[in-house]
């Protein structure tokens, strides 16, 4: 299975017909096996609106994956979800949308090291941390000639003080703000799919952690009553 994001569609791959109706707001198509079906399905994701999932399946996954990246190029980043002493999220502010600091890689860079750079670069921040791998997205932007391209994202929790952050104004980065989950969610914010699915997976993980402390805790209290 495969999940990209294009604009807020989830694009995914499957090599098989889902068993389960579609959900409201989901196509669910079958490959005919020519490339051009593919680019209606891209273009139904960039118009939006209308679907908010679209499901693709073929019995040959090889060629589907194939055929549906071939339309694309890739280009592979690293980021970071930084946190510092008091819970909160650097989030930044980038064309409209709240955002977490991400770049390319550069030549012979590695994907950690990378992150590391772009997240010092983005938010002028300093002794960073780096923590675990939260997860990998996908998702599809337009250069200005017109050319699709895939950003393969590796996403990094980080960890450091708090501090003044200074936005890099040349990569249009126009704020960087600490915040908590809580305080992030208090209002409607303009953020891009792939950035919620990393949120979400840091979430998770925090819940999870947290339960496991507090099972932990109540196993020693019991064991030492």
């Amino acid at each position: 299975m495969y999940k990209i994001y294009i604009n807020k569609t989830l694009i995914t791959l499957k090599d098989a017909m889902p068993q389960r109706p579609p959900k409201t707001g989901e196509l669910i198509a079958r490959y005919a096996g020519q490339v051009k079906h593919l680019h209606n399905f891209v273009d139904l994701a960039e118009k939006g609106g209308k679907y908010s999932r679209i499901t693709i399946y073929h019995e040959d996954y090889k060629k589907l994956s194939k055929d549906f990246k071939g339309l694309f190029t890739v280009i592979e980043a690293g980021g970071g979800l930084v946190v510092n002493e008091f819970n909160e999220i650097l989030f930044i502010f980038r064309r409209g949308h709240w955002d977490l600091p991400k770049g390319k890689l550069e030549k012979d860079e590695g994907k950690k090291e990378a992150a590391l750079r772009e997240v010092e670069e983005e938010t002028g921040i300093c002794n960073l941390e780096l923590g675990k791998k939260i997860c990998v997205t996908n998702h599809v932007y337009k250069t200005k000639s017109g050319k699709r391209l895939i950003k393969k994202s590796y996403w990094y929790q980080m960890y450091a003080p708090k501090m003044d952050l200074i936005p890099q104004i040349e990569e249009d980065i126009t704020d960087a703000k600490w915040m908590t989950m809580e305080t992030f969610n208090s209002r409607e914010r303009v953020v891009f799919s792939s950035i919620t699915k990393v949120l979400n997976k840091y979430v998770k993980k925090v819940s999870k952690a947290t339960a496991k402390a507090k099972l932990l805790a109540n196993t020693v209290d019991i064991a030492t009553k």
